[in-house]
């Protein structure tokens, strides 16, 4: 680690004593404790306040404005105004990102009403975005609404019509297939059987210069996305190393044995390997963002490969190197010291746009908790609570979701930015808010979740998998398909586990042989 990021947290949070007046970040003035690190603006306590954010998040965006077509605000438009309406179409992976918080949060909450919004954003998506099945690249989804109030989405928002982002593709086909095992729906696992298909079918070995799978492409006619001459610099889009989702789709396809799985494990391979020789050992993590026509390396791409690491370390003998090593550059390449003084590195969304972000920042936390929970680091642990601290101060009462330019982002302020904080509760339990019950980590998908005063059921994919729940009393009973399992201070089998905190504590369920699961109190 270089020496700045280490003065960075021991220097300059003792210097914050001296601050005469609190500064102001978005919405709110900043606090801090007794010496001078930054606290969240809601609650003293974290998990409080972190729960009462993505609480406020979620009720603004089931509650948000239905548009002129019918739809909600958020299936039209990137950014958020309140009395009028953006010009520019959807983000790139908004509904992908959306997914994957809801996701969590319904996990987290038990709140039906997240469950039926991802069938609706996923069921309007497929019957409006795909690729032709005559197409060069057939069945996939194009990430853009060209024509704002069509209700149609056909391009991409830098090239056009027929224009798509293949690493969008994987992330939404990864998601529909957790919302395959969530719902059972099988339309879910057909759709993304067709994305895999399609983008096996264009994976090359790739070079220092080429991903497998290019950034843009032309949908029909197959064509590289370049700009025209005269627009800014002439620039082909065949690299991103966002592929992370795409690698965990091949994967997910080929454990359920649906579609061809020998082709998903191939590209697998092939993506897992170019990743291991190129990005992570050149950090060219290119772009991301929808927006953008130059080259730019993006926090997100880095990040969510680390992320990925962590939760696939046998797959890497040197996973904790290899995950800090990228965590590390994202210091050296992307971090805004405007508020050291309070022992924080917010984090910059890319080099092409060195502004510091409430998801990007928000994602730091959430990585250094996680490798902080695998390694033992405590000086981890108290960074990544600083950077999630300081990405409250984004989120004003009403549950609006502001970047620092002022532009209420619908990828940043919601669907990639709530997963950030129930991540956080998954590496750190004891982070979640006390005096409440919640599910906040499953090794399998969660299918269904109801919670009583007397009892909480749940029912998972997998029947072989572990769940952690932050519960406010010990439970009398835990059974597995109505079979009664035990204590075991091991915690390992089928069996159930009980770290007591000052308030409440930690349940760890651990099961071989179902899936249904009763916590009586």
């Amino acid at each position: 680690m270089k020496v700045k990021f280490i003065i960075l947290f021991v220097v300059y949070s003792v210097c914050s004593f001296g601050q005469s007046a609190p500064l102001r970040i978005s919405y709110h003035e900043i606090k801090t404790d007794s010496s001078g690190k930054i606290l969240p603006w809601y609650s003293n306590d974290p998990g409080k306040s972190y729960d009462h954010i993505i609480n406020i998040l979620w009720k603004f965006w089931d509650t948000m404005k239905i548009d002129s077509n019918g739809l909600p605000y958020y299936m039209n438009h990137q950014v958020w105004k309140k009395n009028s309406s953006d010009n520019r179409g959807i983000g790139g992976d908004q509904i992908s990102m959306a997914l994957s918080s809801w996701r969590l949060l319904y996990a987290y909450t038990g709140n039906s009403r997240i469950l039926d919004n991802m069938k609706f954003m996923a069921d309007y998506y497929l019957a409006h975005s795909l690729s032709p099945e005559n197409s060069a690249w057939p069945n996939i989804p194009f990430p853009y609404n060209t024509s704002l109030y069509s209700g149609v989405y056909d391009g991409d928002m830098i090239l056009g019509k027929d224009y798509t982002q293949p690493d969008k593709a994987g992330s939404f086909a990864y998601e529909l297939v957790n919302l395959y095992k969530m719902s059972g729906e099988e339309k879910y696992l057909n759709a993304a059987i067709k994305i895999a298909n399609t983008l096996t079918g264009h994976i090359v070995p790739g070079h220092q210069y080429e991903s497998p799978l290019p950034f843009r492409v032309n949908a029909i006619t197959g064509e590289i996305g370049s700009l025209k001459e005269g627009q800014r610099e002439k620039i082909k889009y065949n690299y991103t190393s966002n592929w992370s989702s795409t690698m965990c789709l091949f994967k997910e396809l080929a454990k359920l044995k649906k579609g061809n799985t020998a082709e998903y494990l191939k590209g697998y391979k092939a993506i897992l390997d170019w990743m291991i020789k190129y990005p992570m050992t050149t950090n060219k993590w290119g772009p991301f963002f929808e927006d953008v026509a130059l080259w730019s390396d993006t926090q997100i791409n880095a990040i969510t490969f680390a992320e990925y690491i962590l939760n696939n370390r046998e797959e890497f003998p040197n996973w904790k190197k290899d995950s800090f090593q990228i965590i590390d550059w994202v210091y050296d390449e992307l971090v805004n010291d405007k508020w050291e003084s309070y022992g924080v590195a917010a984090i910059n969304e890319q080099t092409h746009y060195r502004v510091p972000g409430n998801s990007h920042t928000a994602r730091q936390g959430a990585i250094e908790l996680l490798y902080a929970s695998l390694t033992g680091d405590n000086f981890r642990k108290s960074v990544g609570i600083r950077e999630l601290n300081w990405a409250t101060y984004m989120v004003n009462d009403d549950g609006e979701n502001t970047y620092l330019n002022n532009e209420t982002w619908l990828t940043d302020g919601y669907g990639d930015y709530v997963r950030h904080y129930l991540k956080a509760f998954a590496a750190f339990p004891e982070l979640a808010p006390e005096g409440q019950n919640h599910l906040l980590k499953s090794l399998s998908v969660l299918k269904s979740i109801c919670y009583r005063n007397s009892k909480i059921q749940y029912e998972v994919f997998d029947s072989e998998a572990e769940e952690v729940i932050r519960l406010t009393t010990k439970p009398k009973k835990v059974s597995i398909n109505n079979q009664k399992i035990y204590e075991s201070p091991e915690g390992k089998g089928n069996c159930w586990y009980w770290t007591a905190l000052k308030n409440g504590g930690i349940l760890k369920v651990d099961h071989k042989n179902g899936n249904k699961i009763t916590i009586t109190f």
